[in-house]
């Protein structure tokens, strides 16, 4: 089995496209096709690789038999094709498993589904096959797994041409396989049904007859100078650049046009038309902004978010708004703030037990931790990459886990400590040299989230 999956890489193509969603229809293919026994049988006495390194691949004109195969195709889905193959193969160069030498002919049928990786309508759609065959020869029936790829090109709507390869392996392990190459056309048997075409709507009925009226004498209404058969406003005094209206107020807020510096924006007379400024564009006008010239948000009065520690991480992003600490441990301090040396925590060597000097600096620890109620730390255990990956991951938790339980130990509550080992992971030196492993093997202390 592990030569026939060797054999199906050997068969790997695709490529990519997209299309509509459709159906094939009914189809019937014809195609020309090789068969190969030898190659398969090449491999399975010795390997892939043997084969492809000596070369020793059925040549076609010489080793391969002529073959010809009628076929049945029907959508399932856009997706998916059932398959109905007769092949039909004349043994020139019969294979050696054939004893018998009057093996002229070799006859299967196949019921296979065609999965394609695109929709039907794609000009180029690679596909997987995969099915059962019965096959004979010398009036010999037998069973066959055939699995393989292929590619449907679809030069028009109604004509598919079909280039496949199919690995036909026997359900016994015996060496009787043998690989068919085809190409061919398929074109439905039913052409699909037409869409029905809408009578186009009927023509619009014709136009009214108007009936010519004379106009009366032209009057002046309003008394503008403009007479009403031309004017806009015939009973309101107007200009005649205004077709005998008023100056407009467009944005109706009381200043007219003319005067009016933001004409088609609402405003107020104290700023000549136009809305109350925004000075720093933050959306809060100037009447109300506490910080007028400086961009900030309506519910800080129009000021920038505070930054009450004046560590640079604004409140709202800050989770230690009262203490200040670098903007990469999210506003809060971190245990180097305040004279605590990560460093000094040592372990002895190869296992996870403390070192007199680890536990000194990490009394300092605590006492930072029990001044600043607000800080959860996060502890990361390293090692270098002396030993296996596996050990040195095992080496890296115990170690971490023996910080947490000496913090937890000395007072400090579990719910603010994490505890996590990273082996190798994420090396601070070299490990090529001995020094650089001593900066390897190391805990670090981090903001827990």
């Amino acid at each position: 089995m592990k030569k026939n999956l060797t054999l199906l890489l050997y068969l790997v193509v695709s490529t990519c496209t997209f299309a509509q969603d459709v159906v094939k229809p009914s189809s019937i293919g014809f195609s020309f096709a090789l068969t190969d026994f030898e190659t398969p049988a090449q491999i399975y006495a010795t390997s892939l690789k043997d084969v492809i390194k000596s070369g020793d691949f059925a040549k076609i004109t010489k080793r391969m038999n002529t073959a010809f195969t009628i076929q049945y195709l029907k959508g399932i889905t856009s997706n998916i094709d059932f398959a109905a193959t007769y092949t039909g193969s004349f043994l020139t160069n019969p294979p050696a498993v054939y004893t018998e030498s009057n093996v002229k002919y070799f006859q299967s049928i196949d019921a296979a589904v065609n999965v394609k990786l695109l929709k039907e309508t794609a000009v180029v759609n690679p596909y997987i096959s995969a099915g059962i065959s019965g096959y004979n020869f010398d009036n010999k029936w037998g069973i066959k797994v055939p699995l393989g790829l292929g590619l449907q090109f679809r030069p028009t709507e109604d004509v598919s041409v079909l280039l496949q390869g199919l690995y036909k392996s026997t359900v016994q392990d015996n060496g009787y396989y043998h690989i068919v190459y085809s190409l061919g056309v398929a074109v439905p048997i039913v052409k699909p049904k037409e869409p029905k075409i809408a009578a186009p709507p009927p023509p619009p009925p014709p136009p009214p007859v108007v009936p010519v009226v004379v106009a009366p004498k032209p009057v002046d209404t309003d008394g503008d100078g403009i007479t009403d058969n031309v004017d806009k406003c015939p009973s309101v005094a107007g200009l005649a650049k205004y077709n005998g209206c008023p100056i407009p107020d467009t944005d109706g807020d009381g200043v007219n046009d003319e005067t009016d510096k933001c004409p088609t924006v609402a405003g107020f007379a104290r700023y000549g038309g136009c809305p109350i400024p925004d000075t720093d564009g933050d959306g809060v006008n100037d009447e109300m902004d506490k910080c007028p010239t400086v961009a900030g948000l309506a519910r800080y009065g129009g000021c920038p978010i505070p930054d009450t520690d004046g560590d640079g991480v604004n409140d709202e992003m800050d989770k230690c708004p009262n203490d200040a600490g670098p903007a990469d441990n999210a506003g809060c301090p971190k245990l180097e703030q305040y004279n605590f040396n990560a460093k000094n925590v040592q372990f002895v060597t190869g296992s996870s037990m403390l070192t007199a000097a680890a536990k000194k600096e990490l009394d300092k620890a605590v006492t930072i931790l029990k001044d600043h109620s607000e800080l959860r730390i996060a502890i990361e255990g390293y090692t270098d990459n002396t030993g296996t990956t596996a050990l040195n991951q095992k080496l890296s938790q115990k170690r971490a886990d023996a910080v947490k339980a000496y913090l937890t130990g000395n007072g400090i509550s579990a719910d603010r400590l994490t505890s996590t080992g990273f082996g190798v992971a994420n090396p601070v030196a070299d490990n090529k040299t001995a020094a650089g492993r001593a900066q390897n093997r190391r805990v670090e202390f981090k903001r827990a989230e």
